[in-house]
């Protein structure tokens, strides 16, 4: 008998092929919504926005660097890069993100990315016993402990965040 290989979004594969434990919540994405992707998401699936995190793309130092933060506040550019014992951070323009990640910017998540990346996660991460990260594409959330986000993404996790 042959196995079938796992399929849905890449971020969805590498959890599976990883054996985590996760569950992936879909939503109705409405592109008039001016909350932002990832308070939408909190709203749609009526979870603490502060339990949901956003993934943005940077260059640190010239490195593409992957940022996780609560979709609560902000990205602090100048913690991110102290984190990452560099001098300047900066956000990735989207086509830039998008190139690296294979995902679109709205449903860029941390997991499956085209190619590994730097990851920095937002020390808040472990308040949770679960989080919510996009599942890889918009409308897509997926729910896992934040001790496999930070060992998947192969993370450091530091203060980069900012009310």
């Amino acid at each position: 008998m042959t196995k079938k290989a796992p399929t849905g979004t890449p971020a969805l594969v590498a959890l599976t092929a990883a054996g985590v434990a996760h569950t992936a919540h879909a939503y109705e994405h409405d592109p008039h919504s001016d909350l932002g992707y990832g308070l939408e998401a909190a709203r749609a699936l009526g979870v603490p926005p502060e339990q949901v995190f956003k993934t943005l793309v940077t260059h640190v130092d010239g490195v593409l660097t992957v940022a996780v933060v609560p979709v609560t506040g902000q990205l602090d550019l100048k913690a991110l890069a102290h984190a990452c014992g560099a001098k300047k951070a900066s956000l990735a323009d989207q086509h830039d993100a998008e190139r690296a990640t294979g995902y679109v910017v709205g449903g860029i998540s941390p997991l499956g990315q085209r190619m590994p990346h730097p990851t920095v996660i937002d020390e808040t991460v472990v308040l949770f016993d679960t989080v919510l990260v996009s599942g890889g594409h918009r409308g897509l959330d997926v729910e896992l402990a934040p001790d496999d986000l930070v060992r998947l993404t192969d993370a450091t996790v530091a203060d980069i965040g900012r009310d």
